[in-house]
């Protein structure tokens, strides 16, 4: 009998998942415009008297406030997540964080007072970074392993367009002057709950996650989702779909006898080792500055002593320039090793700050205007590091990291590490810029680079292997059920056995038969 193994069939994009991603791209927007808009809302002339920040006392301790809750309320949501995307599924996690953004994003549009106001940064937290986190979720879960980096670098490009749409909102309603204290402030803020009403209006025709969908029982369903997802022309006989599901639906039978508990995976060692990851990725490309440069954009081009305008059109520009490189990430992500090329993007990060660094510190302030041209130009030399590399890839490796039992809480905890980072380095940032101005780049430079030299040499690499086969990397081999290069298919397109052992009814359709089958060793890694 002639036969193949499942690995040795060609694999190739299906439009299908393609949209699903895009369509769930509204929820990368939503995170974007949710988590940046307030820079256009506090320097709002408008939005200053009606809350008269300009005569309180307490002005900066309640600005300071709007951030921090937001961040706060970012932690505790993420964290919540995912008691919901285990067990309603990874669609009402997206559903609950769109509605969140969408209430919140109702109530800040209509505040009549700064503490309902701040109340409802706390919601806007908590849902932009659900959302932010749940969305990457579902989407490792419907991507084919070949190609799973750069279709989950969807959601940065979509998070760029999101912060992208928030920086010419801000730019344009800059020019509005003629609003009143009761409305140029709150249309940007409005335009917060289209993102996630599309999203919420799209979600129930958009797949659940066939993973999910198998831990739940429903292998029929999981089943067809699959196929329709990674069934493409050059597969007409849905192998790759079918050795798919058939390793999917084998892991899923050892994974429900796994634990579940946040408390397993810091006391099993395999298990900690990936939460260290996760919060170690996340918390090294924060470290590479973004967040500063992204959020005190204005103000890092007022100290470079551009004018008001330009100190609002130069952040829009740098946040076009960096979409433009999300997109470019999308054909490098899955050419190299995931750890190593997140390392040479923070590298690169490091070596423009260093640059910056310099220029600040021997031309700030001065009438030079090639040194102050040299640091704008440093900013967008900077996003051609973290917008290729980085800010796409660091969610298709948290999702990679843990087994689908796991994966909810493991890229809520990367996702949470985001929260905490941006209230250390955020709530630091004007006080270190006025205090030790130049200097504080330094926190970013010393950081990072020494993140990038641990992810360059102990991080493992992910990339191509599917989500049921990465355990091996981490000692945990015996919990993998089949490894799909030795998922054999006959003639007629059936799963026929697995390394030489007969399939049974188990390479049937339904998946009602899942005995485990372990192949021992890491021969496909």
């Amino acid at each position: 009998m002639v036969h193949h193994t499942a690995s040795q069939v060609k694999k190739g994009y299906n439009a299908y998942n393609v949209l699903v991603l895009c369509v769930l791209g509204l929820g990368s927007i939503t995170y974007g415009y949710t988590a940046s808009i307030i820079g256009t809302t506090l320097g709002q002339p408008s939005f200053i008297e009606y809350f008269k920040l300009d005569a309180r006392p307490n002005a900066t301790d309640l600005i300071g406030l709007t951030n921090g809750l937001f961040q706060t309320g970012g932690v505790i949501g993420t964290l919540s997540l995912p008691y919901f995307a285990d067990k309603w599924g990874r669609r009402w996690a997206c559903a609950l964080a769109a509605g969140l953004a969408l209430i919140s994003g109702a109530f800040l549009a209509g505040s009549v007072n700064i503490g309902m106001f701040i109340a409802f940064r706390f919601v806007a937290g908590a849902s932009a970074f659900m959302i932010l986190a749940a969305v990457p979720i579902l989407m490792n879960e419907l991507v084919p392993s070949k190609h799973r980096g750069a279709m989950v670098f969807i959601h940065a490009v979509f998070l760029l367009i999101g912060y992208v749409i928030q920086g010419w909102v801000g730019f344009g309603f800059y020019f509005w002057t003629d609003g009143g204290v009761n409305n140029t402030w709150r249309p940007p803020l409005a335009l917060q709950c289209f993102w996630p009403l599309l999203l919420l209006i799209a979600l129930p025709w958009l797949p659940e996650s066939p993973r999910w969908l198998c831990m739940k029982g429903r292998t029929q369903e999981a089943h067809d989702v699959l196929v329709k997802l990674h069934s493409h022309k050059s597969d007409p006989a849905h192998e790759v779909a079918e050795a798919e599901f058939y390793q999917i639906n084998k892991q899923v039978a050892i994974d429900r006898t796994l634990g579940t508990s946040w408390k397993i995976m810091f006391t099993k060692p395999s298990y900690r080792k990936r939460a260290l990851l996760a919060v170690g990725t996340t918390g090294i490309i924060q470290c590479s500055g973004v967040l500063v440069i992204n959020n005190y954009g204005p103000t890092l081009y007022a100290n470079l002593g551009f004018s008001t305008v330009k100190q609002l059109l130069y952040p829009a520009l740098w946040l076009v320039f960096a979409l433009f490189m999300n997109i470019m990430g999308m054909f490098l992500v899955d050419r190299f090793s995931r750890p190593k090329f997140m390392a040479v993007g923070v590298a690169g990060c490091m070596a423009t700050l260093i640059v910056e660094a310099a220029l600040v510190a021997r031309f700030v302030p001065s009438d030079n205007a090639a040194a102050l041209k040299a640091a704008v130009a440093m900013f967008f030399v900077y996003q051609v590091f973290y917008g290729a590399a980085l800010d796409g890839t660091q969610f298709s490796y948290l999702g990679e990291l843990f087994p689908t039992h796991l994966r909810a809480k493991g890229v809520c905890l990367g996702v949470a590490m985001i929260s905490l980072m941006n209230i250390m380095w955020l709530q630091a940032a004007p006080v270190a810029f006025k205090n030790i101005t130049w200097k504080f780049y330094l926190c970013f430079i010393i950081s990072g680079s020494i993140g990038a030299a641990v992810m360059w040499f102990t991080f493992p690499n992910t990339k191509g292997l599917p989500l049921e086969e990465i355990a091996a990397l981490f000692g945990d081999a015996d919990e993998v059920a089949v490894y799909q290069r030795d998922i054999e298919v006959d003639e007629n397109h059936h799963i026929i056995g697995v390394g030489g052992e007969r399939a049974g009814v188990a390479g049937s359709s339904n998946g009602s038969d899942v005995e485990k089958v372990v192949v021992h060793g890491e021969k496909s890694l």
